[in-house]
């Protein structure tokens, strides 16, 4: 069983309850901000809201770079989440949102939510249609977003502009605990918990005496179109990339191994291909080092094909001429729900891989 210190579980519960919607990442961008100056040499926030820590390598100029062959390479962990935003208050007071990122409408209703609004956060539950006044036609159908408000408490529209405005964006009620043993649970852990082993591979690095330079990556707008990572590995243009991110785990009713045998405390998983090829194609002697590497070190991993969905991978590997990049995640329960569930086992498993394959890189 994976044992977490004090500070570290801070640093993750702190991760988990930040506010961090694509594009706006205030929060949980300024955590990582500050956790990265503590280890690496260089730290800057760009000009679209990436983070970007940098372990130097000693050069005196580029050709140092080229006759030396210190190599560059770039880990990205996304900091964003998925959410919503206000986009009509009604004149009873109530709220009409749309969406930002993938969320199934399913899970909307009853839930609490924070609307981080310019004078403070101000909570509400999302409501819709009750059961017992819906016809027998409308219960077949699941219920759109469109038809569904927030209820902020207020009788007015004037009442709830005191409190609100259009444009403010709305996060799930922050959460984060021990589920039990190893398992833990918490908002946006989609990819706060591959924020944090960014944290801890960076300071394992730290350490080390490695021919190369490390850039770390927290990277903006992923839920959106995998956009910081395209602007972050445009400006770094490192010779390789690893992604960190989360993945669909199985073990669960209703989801059939043919449709995920990964599961959550099983191991890192490393990726061969995303969304049947339309986003990574894993390359691979980053694939065969990484298996090689788990079973020369015995790190617990599993192999992960997905047929939807992608990583920033997708975006970095097609940088200018080509990145050479791999994908490695935590299998994870519920993602972009209000509430998912992971193994710090898998974490563990996933910093020391990623550590030990920079190595050999």
């Amino acid at each position: 069983m994976s044992k977490i210190s004090e500070p570290d579980l801070n640093i993750l519960r702190n991760l988990c309850m930040a506010s961090g919607v694509s594009g706006y990442e205030g929060e949980a961008r300024e955590i990582m901000n500050i956790n990265l100056r503590k280890i690496c040499d260089d730290v800057e926030i760009d000009n679209f809201g990436n983070v970007i820590g940098k372990i130097k390598k000693e050069r005196k100029n580029n050709e140092d770079v080229k006759k030396n062959n210190i190599k560059k390479i770039m880990i990205v962990a996304h900091v964003d989440e998925i959410g919503l935003m206000v986009k009509y208050i009604t004149k009873e007071g109530f709220i009409n949102f749309t969406k930002i990122g993938g969320i199934d409408d399913r899970i909307l209703p009853g839930q609490r939510v924070v609307i981080k609004a310019k004078k403070g956060d101000v909570f509400g539950i999302i409501g819709t249609k009750p059961p017992h006044l819906q016809k027998e036609e409308e219960k077949k159908n699941v219920i759109k977003y469109e038809e569904m408000f927030i209820d902020i408490g207020c009788n007015s529209r004037e009442e709830a502009e005191q409190k609100i405005e259009i444009g403010d964006v709305i996060i799930f009620e922050p959460n984060f605990g021990n589920l039990n043993n190893d398992l833990y649970y918490g908002k946006a852990v989609d990819n706060r918990v591959g924020c944090y082993a960014l944290i801890k591979i960076m300071q394992e690095i730290k350490n080390l005496d490695i021919n190369a330079e490390i850039y770390a990556v927290a990277s903006a707008q992923e839920e959106v179109g995998l956009k910081g990572a395209r602007t972050a590995a445009f400006k770094i243009n490192p010779d390789y990339a690893i992604v960190i991110d989360t993945t669909i785990a199985g073990g669960t009713p209703q989801i059939k191994e043919t449709e995920s045998n990964l599961k959550v405390g099983n191991g890192v998983a490393i990726t061969f291909i995303e969304a049947s090829g339309r986003g990574v194609i894993v390359n691979e002697k980053l694939k065969e080092i990484f298996i090689n590497t788990c079973k020369e070190k015995n790190i617990k991993y599993q192999y992960d094909v997905l047929e939807g969905g992608m990583t920033d991978g997708a975006a970095v590997y097609i940088n200018k001429e080509g990145v050479p990049t791999g994908v490695l995640s935590i299998p994870t329960r519920y993602i972009h729900s209000p509430t998912s569930v992971f193994s710090l086992n898998d974490v563990d498993a996933c910093i020391k891989l990623v550590v030990e394959t920079i190595k050999k890189l």
